[in-house]
């Protein structure tokens, strides 16, 4: 048997002539590798088949081919010489190719022994080899991704050769161009090949390769011709041009192979970063801007009102604005602006979407407006932390001193017998307002300025995104607005009833005297010299130097509360419709009154957040004596026994003038006291969340040289 095959194996090779004209020039061939059994084990010590199907053979491209045209080094004795068999040559044929292949990243791997590296039949097939018109080779355009995948997704491949992209392949099935191609079947989409060449693919580091970073336009304009020559024209294309390898392509912005419609929402959160891979300083102070916080903050389906870089510097047609083509050219900047803000006029252009408020030279008012915020900020926060902490000091050495002492007093305050009103249901209704409201606003708003924490990410993504943030912030504005606007006419409603009170009884003209007793009695909350009177004994009594004062109906920390309201809301409020409403306050005012606005409105925000969740906290709940929280704002009574301790000179005023019995709680607070407790406890839990969430991203920023 071994000799009829070594006869029919040299007949094959025409060495036995007399043969050859009854049998095919493979016959001799197939005698063995018909035979589905017959395998050899590889360098890897794994069994390959040998089998050859003839029936596929004959439907091949090759069908007219012998085995020797492509196993040339097979010789008369096989297989009985022991030689190992050497890889097929396709150069007898494709010679132009096979010389392109062994230039190619592919080819030059081989030659350095990378054994994984893709030889022609990796991609072509062996004996099923088709043409690559027809639609069942694996080199057709629509098979070609899933021939590429087989070697550019294998984890093995991918890790032994450090190939950058190893999710090239998954990552081009989803791409715009990956789906165009295999899910529409346009056969015009390209394909793996149209980027990065046939038989000679390289290296992007390669000058000749089509994805060299100078190579790219060109590679892409086969395609995006139009586009090409846009770009071309662009400061970027002209940086290109010019060999500055600075110069972005089209990969830059669109990636290599995550390419997708710039109309998705992705692409447009990612832009931002990726402009700011070459102009970071550009985009740090974007992102100081709320379209540059929402951006970070957004979800794939970003808002479409939100601008990109892009919507104002252009897309491929990026030019400087000294260039009059230039979308911020003096000629054209309106008009971009107007896209998005339609009645915008020239002074809203003057808005600086890129200020950095530390540039004094550059920028002198909004440095000037920042200098004098952060001064204002940092001197509150100093003068009553430093306030608070004397404070907490004093409370905490009385109650170590004399604990049990300390506990009995606090529990016949809570507990007294009589009761008397301390709050109207009018204003009880007013601070449910301001603490609803004021808790949207920095549940809503405070994200934004610390968009650089996780926690602002999360916040948002509950909240719903930036178009809801910003619908339920502005909600909070009209509810400030309305208690606000409630408030100022209760006072007018008030004054106008007690109006009797400022004239003479007897001659009925205005008398100055009693006018001013109204506005700076005792009953007013304008601040007296007896408030800093009452300051100066209550530091005393801080230090050990004298004895704790007995204050009236309101104290002077109180009063500054309440005008801190009048000052927060026409600080916030005002700077918050300015951005509200560019376009309408630009028609009078500069257009760099919008920066103004919003580093005012941010930094008074943060004082307002920070002064009520920590120092309004602790005047009102976190004093030992109240904790953990006091009701009176809720309940609006106070007992006897704390009007003793803390408002004596009220409650004596009150029993001078026989008015006492007015002030007599006659409500059933008793029968509601749970449920405005649960409310109350959940407002102050939530204000105590925000606070240290605020103290988290401001020491982040800081550590982080922010």
């Amino acid at each position: 048997m071994r000799i009829a095959l070594i006869l029919v194996v040299w007949c094959g090779f025409g060495l036995l002539p007399t043969l050859a004209a009854d049998k095919s020039p493979n016959s001799a061939c197939l005698e063995c590798h018909s035979d589905k059994t017959l395998t050899k084990t590889n360098a890897a010590g794994k069994e390959v088949s040998l089998f050859v199907d003839e029936a596929t053979l004959k439907a091949t491209i090759h069908s007219t081919n012998t085995c020797t045209d492509c196993h040339a080094d097979i010789t008369s004795k096989h297989p009985d010489d022991n030689l190992p068999m050497q890889p097929p040559s396709c150069i007898k044929c494709h010679e132009g190719p096979v010389k392109e292949y062994a230039m190619s990243m592919h080819g030059v791997s081989h030659q350095i022994g990378a054994s994984g590296a893709a030889s022609c039949w990796d991609c072509h097939g062996s004996h099923d080899m088709l043409s690559h018109k027809d639609p069942k080779s694996p080199v057709f355009k629509l098979n070609l991704p899933g021939t590429c995948a087989k070697c550019h997704s294998n984890p093995g491949l991918t890790r032994e050769y450090e190939m950058k992209y190893p999710q090239a392949a998954s990552q081009y099935m989803d791409s715009i161009h990956g789906r165009a191609l295999l899910k529409m079947g346009l056969i015009v989409a390209p394909s793996c090949n149209d980027c990065h060449g046939v038989h000679d693919i390289k290296r992007a580091v390669d000058r000749e390769s089509p994805i060299n970073h100078a190579n790219v336009a060109k590679t892409c304009g086969k395609c995006h011709v139009g586009i090409e020559e846009t770009y071309l024209k662009s400061v970027h294309g002209q940086l290109l041009a010019k060999g500055d390898k600075r110069g972005p392509v089209c990969t830059d912005c669109h990636s290599a192979h995550e390419v997708e419609t710039p109309k998705n929402g992705h692409f447009k959160m990612a832009s931002d970063q990726n402009c700011g891979k070459c102009h970071a300083d550009r985009l740090e102070h974007y992102r100081d801007t709320y379209h540059g916080k929402a951006m970070a903050l957004g979800k794939p389906n970003v808002a479409s009102d939100v601008a990109a870089c892009y919507d104002c510097h252009g897309h491929h047609d990026v030019l400087p604005p000294s260039d009059p083509r230039s979308r911020l050219s003096k000629n054209n900047i309106l008009a971009t602006c107007q896209q998005c803000h339609p009645g915008a006029t020239m002074r809203f252009t003057e808005y600086k979407p890129h200020a950095n408020p530390l540039d004094a030279k550059n920028y002198p008012i909004l440095h000037i407006t920042f200098l004098l915020m952060t001064a204002l900020l940092v001197g509150v926060f100093v003068f009553f932390g430093g306030h608070t902490l004397a404070w907490l000091f004093r409370a905490v050495y009385l109650y170590l001193h004399d604990s049990k002492r300390f506990r009995e007093a606090k529990i016949s305050s809570q507990e007294g017998g009589e009761w008397f009103t301390r709050f109207l249901p009018f204003e009880r209704f007013l601070h449910f307002l301001v603490v609803t409201s004021f808790l949207l606003l920095v549940i809503t708003g405070m994200p934004l300025k610390f968009y650089y924490t996780g926690w602002a990410k999360v916040m948002f993504n509950i909240i719903g995104g930036a178009e809801t943030a910003r619908a339920f912030h502005r909600l909070g504005a009209i509810v400030t607005f309305c208690y606000f606007g409630l408030h100022v006419a209760s006072l007018i409603g008030r004054s106008w009833r007690g109006r009797a009170n400022i004239h003479d009884p007897k001659t009925g003209n205005l008398s100055l005297k009693r006018f001013w007793q109204v506005v700076f009695g005792p009953d007013s909350m304008m601040p007296t010299l007896q408030d800093w009177r009452d300051f100066v004994a209550h530091n005393k009594w801080f230090f050990g130097k004298g004895p704790k004062p007995e204050f009236d109906r309101w104290t002077y920390w109180e009063k500054f509360d309440y005008f801190a309201v009048f000052w927060g809301v026409a600080i916030i409020g005002a700077s918050g419709l300015i951005m509200w409403f560019p376009t309408f306050f630009t028609r009078f005012m500069p257009g760099w009154i919008i920066n103004v606005a919003l580093i005012v409105h941010s930094d008074e925000a943060l004082l307002a957040a920070g002064f009520i969740f920590s120092i309004h906290f602790f005047n009102t709940h976190f004093r030992i004596e109240k904790f953990p929280m006091d009701t009176v704002i809720f309940s609006g009574r106070v007992s006897k026994n704390e009007m003793l301790h803390e408002r004596r000179r009220w409650y004596e005023r009150l029993v001078a003038a026989g008015r006492l019995d007015e002030y007599r709680v006659r409500d059933e607070w008793l029968r509601w006291k749970s449920i405005a407790r649960t409310f109350g406890y959940f407002f102050f839990g939530l204000g105590v969340i925000l606070l240290l969430l605020i103290i988290y991203a401001m020491i982040t920023r800081l550590t982080h040289g922010g």
